[in-house]
């Protein structure tokens, strides 16, 4: 193995070998990378059969909490995988291949050699972190997003053409389900405290809308999923705020799409 995770990196494994007391997975973004799942690391509580909750060929996101470089050895868990750091992951994989896919017909309509493609992916990514981002801000604010960034002449125009003809004005939503629970007899004025004064960063809309007790839908709006995210983790985190100091119960859950 070439390269190996970092201890707390989230990776893509896909479950190969099955044995009672734990699973073989290869690391799908390390070429000929593999780590190990024990049992102990699948599901939160005691497990009699492993087959249970895993099979062969399954794909998962998974956490590394071990890394012994000298052996090669990678251990990985499944348990310690919250539902938002599954969803962020899956996420940043699929704009990853997103804005790969956008690059290479950038690359192949300037018939850009390799070097070429290379020192411009480079640059990209060292500007605006990932490639679907660099799309994205390029289609919002067109070549002035590629001052002070080296990329051939031709090529940038190809990746700036591209920008504008594949990435539309679109509108990210994320939505969350927050559940208050009150157990004094002001508790309806309480929730409704809780509530008052929300506020997101700027970019981002809010809405609420109530379920029926004690649950209550959260959504964002914002022009990209990192706006959002940012908007409903903030969010969360004034939810949390208040309700512990209004002494109330709280429970958050994403809605998946």
């Amino acid at each position: 193995m070439t390269s190996m995770p970092e201890a707390d990196e989230l990776v893509l494994a896909t479950v190969k070998k099955i044995l009672p007391y734990g699973a073989f997975c290869a690391l799908d973004e390390y070429r000929g990378g593999e780590a190990f799942m024990h049992i102990s690391e699948v599901a939160p509580r005691w497990i009699k059969n492993i087959h249970e909750f895993l099979h062969e060929g399954q794909h998962l996101v998974a956490k590394v909490y071990h890394v012994d470089l000298e052996k090669g050895q990678v251990d990985v868990s499944l348990k310690r995988v919250s539902e938002a750091e599954r969803k962020r992951k899956l996420e940043s994989v699929r704009r990853d291949k997103r804005g790969t896919k956008l690059f290479e017909l950038a690359v192949k309509e300037a018939k850009s050699t390799a070097s070429e493609a290379h020192a411009a992916r480079e640059a990209l990514e060292g500007k605006y972190g990932e490639l679907m981002e660099a799309f994205e801000q390029l289609a919002k604010g067109g070549k002035d997003g590629l001052d002070g960034v080296k990329i051939e002449k031709g090529l940038a125009k190809a990746i700036l053409n591209v920008s504008s003809k594949s990435i539309r004005a679109a509108r990210a939503q994320l939505d969350a389900i927050v559940q208050l629970t009150a157990w004094s007899a002001d508790g309806v004025m309480k929730i409704r405290q809780t509530f008052s004064g929300l506020k997101v960063p700027a970019g981002c809309t809010l809405s609420m809308h109530y379920l029926g007790a004690p649950r209550y839908q959260i959504g964002i709006v914002a022009g990209d999923y990192k706006e959002a995210q940012k908007g409903l983790d903030s969010v969360q985190e004034q939810l949390q705020t208040a309700a512990k100091k209004l002494d109330l119960t709280m429970d958050w859950s994403l809605i998946e799409e």
